[in-house]
């Protein structure tokens, strides 16, 4: 059985991790049982490539991300990013315009993907602006 200490970095990291992508997949929290100085290398590799960097802010890594991830099938993934991406000022025209890039060299199925990611947000954008109204 973990020490506190060990209890309270877990939970602290994983709060962390929820915070700073705005998810934390389910499997995380496993990881974080087995191995979590793995899991806490895996989150400061994760910082360094995903939050503001020297010459890239948030946003356009974010696209770079939501870009190979579309080109590799992952729908739940590119939803996640592409919120964070919203979170970090991109726009939606912006992120269309990401998935007309990636039909050039990721295909057809690449960029109907990243529509069917937009067309979820928007229908979400429309709920939520219709359960404010009320």
């Amino acid at each position: 059985m973990a020490d506190e200490s060990t209890e309270q970095r877990k939970e602290k990291l994983l709060a962390d991790m929820a915070a700073e992508r705005g998810f934390l997949p389910k499997e995380w929290q496993w990881v974080a049982d087995q191995d979590l100085d793995y899991l806490e290398a895996y989150n400061n590799l994760w910082r360094q490539a995903s939050n503001e960097g020297k010459y890239l802010s948030v946003k356009t890594r974010e696209l770079i991300v939501i870009g190979i991830l579309a080109f590799r099938g992952s729908e739940g993934a590119v939803y996640s990013h592409c919120q964070r991406a919203l979170k970090f000022g991109a726009t939606i025209p912006e992120l269309l315009e990401a998935f007309e890039t990636m039909v050039v060299t990721g295909g057809a199925p690449t960029f109907a993907l990243g529509l069917k990611v937009l067309m979820r947000i928007l229908k979400e954008q429309e709920e939520q602006n219709e359960q404010a109204k009320k």
